[in-house]
């Protein structure tokens, strides 16, 4: 098995490989860039929605959609762009910015959208969210439904085995 070292997690993803692809795309670093992806661009939707911030206006539905595509459309390509731009900048949340920065392009609407990604943000403050996020969703996506099925599998064996 060929794994990108941005989807490997750690040595483990060598011999348990095939047991840990559910957790792959949520807790590598290309996980990692996904829920920041997330959290940058809904901060940013957060604050347009802000009437005290008179400099940034609601959003319209295109830029909305647009915005949106960028987190639900994200790929690995993505996240090679993203360590491409991480090269220059050298600091990994600014080359989140800096990404979605070059998403949104030179679209009037966007410039000033632009101006406000990141805006009164630390790094601390997305990754916190971010790896909050990721624990969530390994919880929700994964865990769970693991959970669910045991419990479902113990209570079978349980009345199959009740006699004995």
């Amino acid at each position: 098995m060929n794994i990108s070292t941005l989807k490997a997690i750690s040595p483990a993803d060598g011999r348990y490989a095939e047991k840990l692809e559910n957790l792959r795309g949520i807790f590598s670093e290309y996980g990692l860039m996904s829920f920041r992806v997330l959290v940058e661009i809904r901060w940013l939707q957060c604050l347009s929605e802000e009437a005290a911030i008179s400099e940034l206006r609601p959003l319209t539905s295109d830029i909305k959609t647009e915005l949106n595509h960028i987190i639900d459309d994200f790929s690995i390509n993505d996240a090679e762009r993203i360590k491409e731009i991480e090269a220059t900048t050298n600091h990994d949340v600014k080359a989140i910015e800096y990404f979605i920065r070059e998403k949104l392009g030179s679209k009037s609407e966007a410039h000033k959208l632009k101006d406000f990604l990141h805006f009164a943000c630390t790094s601390e403050d997305i990754n916190n969210l971010s790896y909050a996020l990721m624990l969530r969703s390994a919880r929700v996506d994964v865990l769970d439904p693991l959970m669910r099925n045991l419990r479902d599998k113990l209570a079978n064996e349980a009345k199959e085995n009740a006699d004995l």
